[in-house]
């Protein structure tokens, strides 16, 4: 009966942190190239905002200088595009090649088609904003 119990409080705690890891959605990262290598990667997106607080302080430092004259912009942004579920944003087309940026409920979606290589990419804008509040709050003061 002991043993149950313990079984019983292990399946939910594992039950409860992965409905908590997967609460914003997944970010994928898919890459193909033409000799046949392929990457193919699912995260988490809960994980990014978690993953900032154990990167070296002087690293989010730099990357916030860096980034800091945009974050405002990036956090309005996403709070704006998360209002629409299906919003294109950019597509560019030519003879060889083919880019595709838009919003595809509540992600941002990146596409790229070449001769040699195939990436797509979705990230849900709720990581993105959490990632611009992480390193406004890590941009040294003045």
């Amino acid at each position: 009966m002991l043993l149950a119990k313990i079984a019983l409080g292990f399946c939910g705690t594992l039950a409860l942190g992965t409905v908590y890891s997967f609460h914003e959605g997944v970010m994928l990262v898919d890459e193909e190239h033409r000799g046949g290598r392929h990457v193919h990667v699912w995260v988490p997106a809960a994980i990014v905002p978690m993953a900032l607080h154990v990167v070296p302080r002087h690293h989010l430092e730099h990357a916030a200088v860096q980034v800091g004259p945009w974050l405002p912009t990036l956090r309005a942004i996403t709070k704006e595009l998360r209002k629409f579920s299906e919003a294109q944003l950019v597509e560019v087309r030519n003879a060889h090649e083919h880019v595709r940026v838009w919003t595809h409920d509540g992600k941002l979606m990146i596409d790229v088609d070449e001769p040699d290589e195939t990436v797509h990419v979705a990230c849900p804008l709720a990581t993105i904003q959490d990632v611009a509040k992480e390193l406004e709050a890590d941009a040294p003061t003045a």
